[in-house]
């Protein structure tokens, strides 16, 4: 995201012309005249509710929700952030924190860890998994609390300790442990390793301000390691901050190429960026998977690779979000993201698609991604090597195949055994006695674990104990099988051998991933292709 500092005029202009001046104070005063009439109507209606509504609300509440309205009315990203999210937004922005590394939420009235421990975070180096319940918090039963709660009493400064006590599935008795509070960085990279001898895969999860570093490191060992060609992985990755895209673009491009251009209505919103160094990945053959849920951050990085031949884009049609957010902090500790410009790729082409419904139906409607779809003679654009491309909303992939739920196509069956977080409860359950950092050990279970005929049938008494039961359709079930299989042994391997090597494992069973590493030699082709047609001057 990009922000727009207001640069206050007062003293720029000491005398113009007469006449000109007055005309302007005459529109300035129009001007002022209108917006004091309409904040008065505002105002009025706000002093109404406030004094007359059957129960009593909040001042704040009233300001904040008609904000909100009124920024829904413009596109569907612009948005008022109340103080609470605003530091959140703030918080993954800047990529780190003070605290132990867990995501928690409330259910069923207990504090649990609902998503993977951030790798070297103090909760991960104490052994804290997902699926706990945090029961105490320096000896206060947690149970009745809310997120807030608990997160109030969980962050603190840092190399201070806390002290809380763990329920875990298969333990009787609560595990008692302190923890010492330190930065927790927010990872952008959660999976790089080798495939085969020369192939180096780096899983990019979201833009944020550390990320250019992290991926930095990554691609360094993995070099060491012998890679010579490179799978960037952004599936599902939703963005984050411009500069970190334009970084990223920067290692794989010459210096001086356009990565990205910015055009808008206020001062200084077009914009062109380009690679300011050399790239130290120029002449590597590179792969880009990406999917619907790609978005904003990670649309800029293909697009600008696939412009200027750098990458071959495999996978789905990405999601279509361009809208430069401008935040600007407000007042009371809220904030304002605001459109204040689009973003195009080199070639020109827009990746911002078209929104004419509601906002749910923008976010939640799966896009029309299919190989081969109409494009008008508008939307018709080219890379640097004159390979077609083209606009209309999204990067569409150079070679497609369907793949949006970790490179499967599962049918509803499927997507909802993942929605109801069934295979991470399953995995708990599963891996409980085989915890090898802090549970005593029953059983000990090895990367090389199969899951077999025995543990899909554990996996569907799981699913009928559930409240409500989870009713099987065999015939889905029957079809979704390797997906299933494929899930269970991810979140089994996220459970007890760390994000990056559950990462690894999947690899070598997803269709969409696989696919790709069979489009290599398109992508050496253009590897050689751009080296030969130099870079982009500028846009379309």
């Amino acid at each position: 995201m990009r922000r727009h500092p207001f640069v206050s005029l007062a003293g720029v202009v000491v005398v113009a012309c007469a006449i000109a001046g007055g005309l302007w104070g005459r529109s300035a005063l129009a001007t002022e005249d209108r917006l004091s009439a309409q904040y008065h109507v505002f105002t009025t209606a706000l002093a109404a509710v406030e004094n007359g509504y059957i129960e009593k609300l909040p001042s704040d509440r009233l300001v904040y929700n008609s904000v909100g309205g009124m920024l829904q009315t413009l596109d569907p990203h612009s948005a008022f952030l109340d103080p609470k999210y605003y530091a959140q937004l703030r918080e993954r922005q800047e990529g780190h924190y003070y605290g132990l590394g867990i995501t928690i939420a409330s259910v069923d009235g207990e504090i649990t860890v609902v998503n993977d421990v951030f790798e070297g975070s103090p909760a991960y180096r104490r052994g804290i998994r997902r699926g706990d319940v945090i029961a105490k918090i320096e000896g206060q039963v947690t149970r009745g609390w809310t997120s807030d709660d608990a997160v109030k009493k969980l962050r603190g400064p840092k190399g201070t300790s806390v002290h809380i006590s763990v329920r875990r599935t298969g333990h009787e008795d609560l595990i008692e442990m302190d923890v010492v509070r330190d930065n927790v960085v927010i990872p952008s990279v959660t999976g790089a390793f080798m495939i085969g001898g020369d192939t180096g895969v780096v899983r990019l999860q979201e833009f944020a301000e550390n990320t250019d570093r992290d991926l930095g490191r990554a691609l360094e060992d993995l070099k060491a390691k012998g890679m010579k060609r490179l799978v960037l992985d952004l599936r599902n990755n939703p963005g984050g901050p411009l500069d970190q895209a334009i970084r990223v673009a920067n290692r794989f491009l010459p210096q001086g190429s356009l990565i990205v251009s910015t055009r808008g209505r206020i001062a200084n919103s077009d914009q062109d960026y380009r690679a300011t160094e050399p790239g130290a990945y120029t002449q590597m053959p590179v792969i880009v998977l990406v999917n619907r849920s790609s978005a904003s951050a990670s649309e800029i990085v293909s697009g600008a690779l696939q412009d200027h031949d750098r990458a071959l884009v495999v996978g789905e049609t990405t999601f279509g979000k361009a809208l430069v957010q401008s935040v600007y902090h407000i007042s009371e500790g809220a904030g304002l993201a605001l459109t204040t410009a689009r973003y195009h790729t080199p070639s020109g082409r827009l990746i911002q698609r078209p929104w004419d419904g509601t906002f749910d139906e923008y976010m939640n409607t799966p896009r029309d991604d299919v190989p081969e779809r109409p494009h008008a003679a508008n939307q018709v654009f080219y890379t640097d090597a004159r390979r077609t491309v083209f606009g209309g909303g999204g990067i569409e992939p150079d070679k497609h195949l369907a793949g949006p739920l970790e490179g499967f196509t599962p049918s509803r069956f499927g997507r909802t055994l993942a929605a109801r977080q069934l295979f991470a409860g399953f995995a708990e359950t599963f891996s409980a006695a085989g915890d090898t950092r802090v549970a005593p050990q029953k059983h000990v279970v090895g990367p090389d674990f199969v899951i077999d005929d025995a543990r899909i049938r554990d996996f569907r008494d799981y699913c009928a104990g559930q409240r409500p039961p989870m009713k099987i359709d065999e015939a889905a079930f029957a079809r979704d099988v390797d997906y299933i299989k494929a899930m269970i042994h991810f979140q089994v391997d996220v459970a007890l051998f760390g994000v990056s090597e559950a990462r690894r494992v999947l690899f070598g069973r997803d269709p969409q991933a696989q696919f790709a590493l069979t489009q290599f030699p398109e992508a050496e082709k253009l590897a050689v292709l751009s080296r030969g047609k130099g870079i982009r001057a500028g846009g379309k």
